[in-house]
């Protein structure tokens, strides 16, 4: 098994996307991503505030 340099490495984006950047990316509504989150089928968001989230672009790009 061969490793890749680490200069070689896919780097992975820890931008972080609102909600409506979800919407756009996915085409799911709102309605759905939160159902999905609780079902355990879509990425969790993550807290960036005391009232607002986001979720970590790369893990909507995997989903």
């Amino acid at each position: 098994m061969s490793l890749l340099p680490r200069e070689n490495a896919p780097q992975k984006s820890y931008r972080l996307l609102r909600i409506s950047e979800v919407i756009n990316l996915t085409g799911l509504p709102k309605s759905t991503i939160y159902l999905k989150i609780k079902n355990d089928e879509f990425p969790n968001q993550v807290s960036i505030g005391s009232r607002s989230v986001a979720w970590v672009e790369h893990e909507v790009n995997e989903w």
